[in-house]
């Protein structure tokens, strides 16, 4: 089966089995199988930790001797195992039991991987493991359980099987609970298959839950963004430009991250992996661990070594490693396998080769980057006899009127002069530090080394946000693809340049971090020194990490964490979700 997007050539194929576990998460919220079995979404959090952990007992052995349960043990637990001698074969033989097997019914469409299976001569009886205690229902399970261990059933029987009836295992609990597969079971079962095919070959994402209690546990919450998705179709809907009061949107994803990167500077130092622990170490001695938990990205400085263990363990976990030069310059990104949400790369490909979709996306940048330029000179300008904040505010609807691209480049950098004509005037003139506009490649001043140091290092993590959410850095819609360019890195860069790169600069100036002794100059190019560059990071990081109330859903979040929300939040833009790209501005 195969299914074409509306603005797309490439067909995209749906797989003919669809695993059982799948049709749990569908019957469970069809928005969170289409996300993991469609787009190829996934994210632990501390359920889906603990449920991996109970399973330690089914992943322990395939066969456990057929004496009976060990002294001690849990008679509840599934146990037995095939006879070791044939004089232990009886008319009846005891069960047969067979451990995380693999079995696919093309007929019924399925697949399943099932925990236990107990087998005689009579009945094949699965066993499926479930973290947590018994529910407090009628039936002492849920229906999403009841319909993954029916689908086992129902592979079982297609492969010659005879299956009546299975049971669910409580970890917590230690108690099987029977579930009987009657004729209404099978058929919701079957209806239930129907529907998650037809959603799938669709490709329409089911829209997300509504103010539900499911959200609050579910581990993809921070890639669905349930409440942020129907706040903005609702609002569109009712064509409001401030937020609705009634409608509360809930904070369920987690304010900033508890992983942060790892910055390396030592020439010649060489990163490797020693336990759970990364380590930098110089010429044999250690100059640092950290545990691989607390790691979001390695970002390596210059000439610094990796080692092949390094390389695997940190791309299984998904930590990029990046590869800048001693100046700053992004230069490469090592990563394990590519996203596997292929849809939203094709939609992405497709919004960038129509004219008005992607003038459109461009426009939304450029008004967002005006909107906060404007911010940060209001916040701190005494006075404005210029009237640079009247002439930049009216620059904003110009920006979100335009027609062409070109007109839109002359509009940002006619904003960016006034801005950047205002901005000298922002840093303490007794520290030392004097800014004659915008100039790099190479800068010719301190603040200039500054500015251009941080925006690289913001590129560079939007550029890790832009693939961890499953789009291809490297083609834009404001900047045009260029060799080796993160263009939509770049693009969604916009908008926090001044609130956070220029913020970074304007701090580490007037608090003194930094000193006009800590730089450079050589041949007209001025560069930081390494003690500068430590405290110009540092200085990042603490903004990245700061929280910030979110101007359209009012939670307080990190601004790292708000780098992810835009990007997915383009995506469901992408994706038809919502009609308008919300770029984010502080007020």
């Amino acid at each position: 089966m195969a299914t074409l997007f509306p603005d797309s050539a490439v067909e995209m194929e749906v797989p003919r089995l669809i695993p059982a576990r799948m049709l749990n998460e569908f019957t469970y919220c069809p928005r969170l199988a289409y996300l993991e079995w469609v787009q190829g979404e996934f994210a632990h959090n501390l359920d889906t930790l603990e449920g991996r952990f109970d399973h330690r007992r089914v992943d322990r052995a395939t066969k456990r001797s057929f004496k009976g349960p060990k002294k001690n043990a849990d008679a509840s637990e599934p146990s037995g195992d095939a006879p070791e001698h044939e004089s232990e074969a009886e008319a009846d033989p005891p069960p047969f039991q067979t451990r995380q097997l693999m079995l696919s019914a093309p007929e019924e469409g399925l697949i399943a991987k099932m925990d236990v299976v107990d087998l005689n001569s009579a009945e094949a009886v699965p066993v499926d493991y479930k973290h947590g205690k018994v529910p407090d229902t009628p039936t002492g399970y849920w229906e999403p359980e009841a319909v993954q261990l029916c689908a086992q059933g129902l592979i079982l029987r297609e492969n010659g099987y005879h299956c009546e009836g299975g049971f669910l295992y409580f970890v917590e609990s230690r108690r099987r609970v029977p579930v009987p597969f009657d004729e209404t079971l099978v058929n919701r079962t079957r209806e239930l298959l129907c529907e998650m095919r037809a959603a799938a070959e669709s490709q329409t994402i089911p829209p997300p839950l509504d103010d539900s209690p499911k959200c609050n546990r579910c581990s993809l919450v921070g890639i669905c963004l349930p409440d942020e998705t129907t706040f903005l179709k609702q609002r569109e809907i009712e064509a409001k430009s401030e937020p609705c009061p009634e409608k509360r949107v809930r904070r369920l994803l987690p304010q900033s991250d508890d992983a942060i990167p790892l910055y390396v500077q030592k020439q010649g130092a060489i990163v490797g992996k020693s336990g759970d622990e990364v380590t930098v170490k110089f010429k044999g001695e250690l100059l640092q661990k950290v545990r691989l938990l607390d790691v979001s990205q390695v970002t390596l400085f210059g000439n610094i070594m990796v080692t092949a263990t390094a390389v695997r363990e940190l791309a299984s976990r998904g930590v990029p490693i990046c590869h800048l030069s001693y100046g700053g310059w992004f230069n490469a990104m090592t990563l394990g396998l590519a996203h596997k949400n292929i849809e939203l790369r094709m939609r992405q490909f497709a919004a960038a080769a129509d004219r008005s979709q992607s003038l459109d996306m461009a426009r939304r940048f450029v008004a967002a980057k005006i909107k906060n330029c404007r911010t940060l000179l209001r916040r701190h300008l005494d006075d404005d006899p210029a009237h640079t904040l009247d002439r930049l505010e009216r620059l904003i609807p110009k920006a979100l009127t335009v027609d062409r691209i070109e007109s839109l480049l002359g509009i940002e950098g006619t904003a960016a002069r006034l801005y950047f004509g205002e901005f000298p005037r922002l840093l303490k003139s007794e520290i030392g530090f004097s800014l004659e506009g915008r100039n790099r490649r190479p800068p010719r001043d301190p603040v200039n080394a500054m500015l251009s140091f941080v925006y690289a290092i913001l590129a560079k993590d939007l550029a890790i946000t832009c693939q961890s959410v499953g789009f291809d850095p490297h083609l834009g819609f404001l900047h045009k693809p260029r060799y080796g360019r993160p263009s939509l890195a770049l693009d969604l860069m916009e908008e926090f340049r001044p609130i956070i790169a220029d913020s970074v600069v304007m701090t580490v100036v007037n608090n003194g971090e930094v000193t006009p002794d800590g730089f450079i100059r050589q041949a007209g190019a001025v560069a930081m020194t390494q003690a500068t560059r430590r405290s110009v990071l540092s200085a990042y990081e603490r903004r990245m990490a700061s929280l910030v109330t979110h101007p359209i859903f009012g939670y307080r979040i990190s601004y790292r964490r708000i780098l992810e929300v835009q990007a997915r939040l383009l995506g469901r833009v992408l994706l038809g979700e919502i009609n308008e790209y919300p770029g984010f501005h502080t007020r």
